[in-house]
């Protein structure tokens, strides 16, 4: 060992005699006593007769590189965890997370410190103000988190009775919506509050009679479509036992009356058997929970921009999620809420009125129309 080093060793030895404690009854004052510091790992044996020290026996020896690394991961490790807990809603007590760790509470608050850093950075660059404060009604951390990145109760109440409303998934998946929605989107003092307004609701939902799932199909249809990938499947239609194989280019995914839709032009199909009008340039509707067995081929499509399908104004114009021809229709309506026809029909335009009675007429697809007007009774007159 050279004479540089020796003299690096004896400082550190005798910037570490504070850490030292006393014993007076003789023998071996403090055996195996250490300390760590970035570098060096150091312990030493003291040594005594009678009040006086006689001999300091030290050893230093240097970090390796994995005790260093291990050592950053376990505090990474814990800082996650409590931050992971933390954006989740729980409470973080010291004295647990000292125990659950095998660490001093001071290493614990040290954590917290770097956490409340990390906050007040993020609130920074990223305009999101999560505040970590200790809570003296519990005794604990938490997050309070900016009332106006969270959903207000109005805002969710409307958006689970809509969801509710719509019939569109089974018991299971509904409860599990509802769950996440409030879990991720309500403050944490007003989840049960709005748990419990849901609660009646929910006890008596009742599921379509057609029970397929079909949130295991929505994401493998909108990658479908995002990547512009031709699909296959077969198709339980209306009419027949027998499904009938598909291979669709996917434009749209649409939600309608209780159903969730595909829209996709079909490919290697004899156009004069399968369609009333051959020329019809319009995609097909398909139920999404009538689609079996589908799956994502290799191929790719592309649509001229000028030919690109806009599956909003398409919506506009359709009804039912029947297909067919771009047509107008005229019709005279002598109900009591002409506000219900205008939202029914999103291109309606009021031609005339007089004495109660309204000229409507409005762009719409296919042959769903009829059916909503024949269902209107005696209140809507086709011109």
């Amino acid at each position: 060992m050279t004479n540089n080093h020796m003299d690096n060793n004896v400082n550190l030895i005798n910037n570490i005699r504070d850490y030292i404690i006393y014993r007076t009854d003789g023998g071996i004052i403090r055996s195996g006593d250490s300390l760590w510091n970035s570098r060096f790992f150091i312990s030493y044996d003291i040594c005594n007769k009678g009040q006086h020290v006689s001999n300091v026996v030290a050893t230093i020896k240097t970090k390796t590189g994995v005790e260093m690394l291990e050592e950053r991961e376990g505090k990474s490790s814990r800082a996650l965890s409590i931050y992971s807990r933390l954006m989740n809603g729980r409470i973080i007590y010291k004295a647990e997370e000292a125990a659950r760790f095998g660490v001093s509470e001071k290493s614990i608050q040290r954590d917290i410190e770097q956490i409340r850093l990390f906050l007040d950075n993020q609130a920074v660059t990223d305009g999101i103000p999560n505040n970590l404060i200790y809570d003296y009604s519990i005794k604990g951390y938490r997050i309070e988190q900016a009332d106006n990145l969270k959903l207000t109760n109005d805002e969710i109440i409307a958006i689970c009775k809509i969801i509710l409303s719509s019939r569109a998934f089974s018991k299971k998946e509904m409860g599990n919506i509802l769950d996440r929605l409030i879990e991720c989107c309500v403050p944490i003092k007003n989840q049960k509050q709005v748990t419990d307004l849901m609660r009646n609701e929910r006890f008596h939902y009742v599921e379509l009679t057609n029970k397929q799932k079909v949130l295991d199909k929505m994401m493998l249809l909108g990658n479908a479509i995002s990547s512009q990938y031709v699909i296959e499947f077969d198709y339980q239609g209306v009419q027949g036992h027998t499904p009938k194989h598909r291979e669709v280019e996917p434009l749209a995914i649409m939600f309608s009356e209780f159903y969730f839709y595909l829209a996709g032009r079909i490919r290697n199909i004899n156009r004069e058997e399968a369609f009333a009008d051959p020329n019809d340039a319009f995609p097909t509707i398909y139920r999404i929970d009538r689609i079996r067995k589908l799956s994502i081929t290799d191929e790719h499509f592309s649509t001229p921009y000028r030919n690109k399908f806009e599956e909003g104004e398409y919506r506009k114009r359709i009804q039912f999620m029947y297909g067919g021809k771009l047509r107008k229709v005229k019709f005279e309506y002598t109900g009591y809420a002409v506000e219900a026809v205008l939202d029914r029909l999103p291109t309606a335009k009021i031609i005339s009125e007089d004495e109660g009675k309204y000229v409507i007429e409005a762009e719409v697809f296919g042959d769903g129309i009829d059916m909503w007007l024949r269902s209107q009774g005696d209140r809507i007159k086709v011109l």
